[in-house]
């Protein structure tokens, strides 16, 4: 929640820039704004709709990275089981080749360590992705659409939802779902990667 504080107004920020200048534009009611930039787009947000639209989406926002990151885990876990048992086979032939002679245990060297982890987080991005799609896209939709012309008041997520269904049916909600699964994967993949890497980096450090 407190990273949610700080993440979705950047976030929201993000999703106008995205959108904005589009004819193919699909989404009703999208923010017609054209904003200079990052700096811009934040003061006219805030001017128009207030502290409130900035955090627009903030709940569904919640509710979307807490699963994610629950899903992702536990699919991180899974997958590297599996990716273990698949490659164990090989070096249990190789450690015994070579138990008789030289009597060790054969280990995997710290390449084939990150190679399984770094596949292992790809793949537990796609799943989250995949399970998660859905609310990521009605956050994306609420944070893109402006406030009601007889309101102050924007859109609920049931609104959303209904709108989104009305569109284009239950596969409305992945639209966009081959993106997401990339960038889920190389960022899940880049930052798993990078955490082995510091925390082993720092052992040797200390043992030195």
């Amino acid at each position: 929640m407190a990273a949610q504080l700080v993440w979705t107004p950047i976030d929201v920020v993000s999703q106008r820039l995205m959108v904005q200048g589009s004819d193919n534009l699909k989404v009703t009611n999208a923010s017609p704004c054209k904003y200079l930039g990052g700096i811009d787009a934040f003061r006219k947000i805030l001017k128009a709709d207030g502290p409130r639209g900035l955090y627009r989406g903030f709940g569904i926002s919640i509710l979307t990275y807490a699963p994610s990151n629950a899903v992702w885990w536990a699919s991180y876990s899974i997958a590297q089981r599996l990716v273990w048992s698949g490659i164990g086979c090989h070096f249990c032939r190789k450690d015994d080749e070579n138990s008789e002679n030289s009597g060790n245990t054969l280990k995997p060297d710290s390449k084939t360590v990150m190679a399984v982890q770094g596949f292992s987080a790809a793949m537990a991005g796609g799943v989250s992705a995949l399970l998660t799609m859905p609310l990521d896209t009605i956050k994306t939709r609420l944070q893109v659409l402006e406030n009601e012309e007889n309101g102050r008041r924007g859109p609920t997520i049931g609104q959303t939802v209904r709108k989104l269904v009305k569109e284009g049916g239950w596969t409305a909600c992945y639209r966009g779902l081959g993106p997401r699964w990339a960038s889920m994967s190389m960022s899940a993949t880049t930052m798993i990667t990078t955490y082995e890497f510091l925390k082993r980096l720092s052992a040797k450090n200390q043992e030195v």
